[in-house]
């Protein structure tokens, strides 16, 4: 274990201390949290809360985290990037198992790497990508009831895959966005959207370069009606250009939402891990 020993003089005469930057994988369940997001009320949970505190007890000072990507209430990650700067040096293995010890069991780091200074958790990343469970069956689960969307109707996948298909490519998803999303432009590109059944699981599987406030959960809420034959499959375009979301569908409940992986530019070198979450059984 060893800090900075050579500072730097800037053109002014102050001395800096160079940290050292890192990338790390934290996995979480989000049923307990308010989100990814640390809040000005200190007496709410969220997960950046408990990830900078736990980092913070290693590093002996206080470290902050940068995500890759900002989840809502209730919403789940299995490889969600974070970076932080120390002033020590730390194993990659003391960073993991030294904060592990100080998380809630439903928070975990996986991986801890060394990066230079140009990572950037949120603006290095290339794609995002997040996976929707949906559980149709008659009956509410008891197992995994946080874990995944649960419906009573039966839902035909076919017409929820040619609903999605509509909201392939680039467009404006004003009409699949929060009315509070603070995001500048509505617009992005959503390169991938697969429906499809995993054991008793129908997954929504999306990629895009980035998504707004609500996003995948606007448009599970949409396929959801068209696969339970309420509405037909182009309503998914119907609302996406109409460009206001008074015409989209019902918002999906969170907990069936995953933040499963997320791309940066090879130089980064970044472990990569098996898309989640565990229990399914494809890696899709």
């Amino acid at each position: 274990m060893t800090e900075r020993e050579l500072p730097s003089i800037d053109n002014q005469g102050a001395i800096s201390i160079a940290p050292y930057r890192y990338a790390a994988c934290v996995e979480y369940a989000g049923s307990a949290y308010k989100g990814w997001q640390r809040q000005k009320a200190g007496n709410v949970p969220t997960v950046q809360q408990y990830v900078e505190e736990a980092l913070s007890k290693i590093a002996n000072h206080p470290v902050s985290v940068v995500c890759a990507g900002r989840t809502d209430a209730g919403v789940n990650g299995t490889y969600q990037v974070i970076h932080f700067d120390s002033l020590v040096s730390r194993p990659q293995r003391a960073w993991v198992m030294g904060a592990n010890t100080h998380l809630p069991n439903d928070i975990a780091v996986h991986w801890v790497v060394d990066v230079d200074d140009s990572f950037h958790a949120r603006f290095s990343a290339l794609e995002r990508r997040y996976r929707y469970l949906i559980l149709s069956q008659p009956v509410r689960p008891a197992i995994l009831n946080k874990g995944v969307t649960w419906t009573h109707k039966t839902l035909d996948i076919e017409l929820m895959r040619k609903g999605g298909e509509h909201l392939v490519g680039e467009h404006d998803f004003t009409s699949y966005r929060s009315v509070n999303c603070q995001a500048k432009s509505p617009v992005r590109h959503v390169k991938s959207l697969n429906v499809y059944a995993s054991g008793q699981m129908i997954v929504i599987d999306v990629v895009a370069n980035a998504f707004l406030q609500h996003m995948i959960r606007n448009i599970a809420g949409v396929l959801i009606a068209i696969g339970a034959k309420e509405k037909p499959a182009h309503w998914a375009k119907d609302i996406l250009d109409a460009r206001d979301r008074r015409e989209g569908g019902v918002t999906a409940p969170p907990h069936g939402l995953y933040f499963v992986d997320v791309k940066y530019p090879d130089t980064y070198q970044l472990p990569a891990s098996p898309l989640g979450p565990h229990f399914l059984n494809t890696s899709g």
